[in-house]
């Protein structure tokens, strides 16, 4: 599995960055209308020399903070802050909180997942078993076609030969069947062992980057960050709190694919009816628009030759071979390291 490369999210596209709109957007008109309804008093304030020059003061001192970019730096900070508490006290924003929520759903997903793998299992067990089925009865119906034939028994002859031809016909639709369904076993197969890999990461991340984020933390405080933010250098401790969050939006969009292929192929398997070799063509089209769409978030370049060996015919794939577990080989590196660097 290959992460892909995260472009930070501004303040704005966070969270607070909500917050900090409707707070924005009540100064802005708070302000207007107290200025409306002042604006008399401050032009009485104004005839007056001492007033004036006040007034001209604050003035001065505003535009300075507007223009200085190190005070123009802090003024943001410290504004970002306080809509990120605020926040915080109606939604998780908290990285690491986020995170182990996410691993929560990952354990329930792959509990669900492993379900869904052995109810399809045993769907293409069954399809399996009526396509040989079928196979064995248009030879016999063919080989009494042809002895009806050579006995001149014409009726006989064409009524076997029709029903070879129409169990002929429906073993080519279930065999395509089967080929679907060999494609969501692969997937499903091959989701679970990296979304298994996934877990661990991510669990690994929170057990180690929990410690370091304390630490960073109480060797850098409010204070701290907002002297490397007056000075222009880089803060720690944002650009960790940024490290954990880019996990967090790349770990949501995987959760987010697995969620919605399971329901997929969980749709596409309530429309199998096995017994009456029907299904619906919603199943199927839903299916191919997925093999169509761009690189998979979960299985990368690995989408491609699960696709690839669905449909190659030498490749058989054994329902028998039990699910793959996934194994930490040694010297493997968390998929998750490099957001640190």
């Amino acid at each position: 599995m290959e992460v892909q490369e995260f472009k930070p999210k501004s303040f704005w596209q966070r969270p607070e960055g909500v917050t900090g709109t409707l707070v924005i957007a009540g100064l802005v008109i708070g302000g207007g209308f107290l200025l409306y309804q002042a604006l008399p008093y401050l032009i009485t304030l104004a005839s007056n020399l001492l007033y004036l020059s006040g007034m001209l003061i604050v003035l001065g001192a505003l535009i300075y903070m507007i223009l200085d970019p190190k005070m123009r730096n802090l003024v943001w900070y410290s504004y970002k802050s306080v809509m990120r508490w605020i926040t915080g006290l109606f939604v998780q924003i908290d990285p690491i909180g986020i995170l182990k929520t996410y691993v929560e759903d990952l354990r329930s997903n792959l509990s669900k997942m492993n379900q869904q793998i052995s109810k399809l299992r045993g769907q293409m067990h069954r399809l399996k078993e009526i396509i040989i089925n079928n196979q064995r009865e248009i030879q016999t119906n063919l080989n009494l076609a042809s002895r009806a034939k050579e006995t001149n028994k014409q009726a006989m002859m064409i009524l076997k030969s029709r029903k070879a031809g129409r169990l002929q016909d429906s073993n080519i639709r279930l065999e395509d069947l089967y080929k679907k369904m060999e494609i969501l076993y692969r997937v499903l197969t091959k989701m679970y062992e990296n979304s298994e890999i996934l877990l661990e990461d991510i669990q690994d991340q929170v057990v180690v980057k929990e410690q370091e984020r304390k630490a960073i933390r109480a060797s850098h405080g409010a204070m701290k960050s907002a002297m490397n933010i007056i000075s222009g250098n880089k803060d720690q401790r944002y650009m960790f709190d940024m490290a954990l969050e880019a996990i967090a939006d790349d770990v949501s969009q995987k959760v987010g694919e697995m969620e919605r292929f399971m329901e997929m192929s969980s749709n596409f398997m309530n429309s199998v009816d096995l017994q009456n070799g029907v299904f619906e063509e919603e199943g199927l089209r839903m299916l191919e628009k997925w093999e169509n769409e761009g690189v998979s978030l979960l299985l990368g370049e690995q989408k491609q030759s699960l696709l690839m060996a669905a449909n190659n015919d030498s490749d058989v794939l054994d329902l028998n071979t039990p699910i793959k577990k996934a194994e930490r080989v040694q010297g493997h590196k968390n998929q998750y390291d490099s957001f640190f660097e």
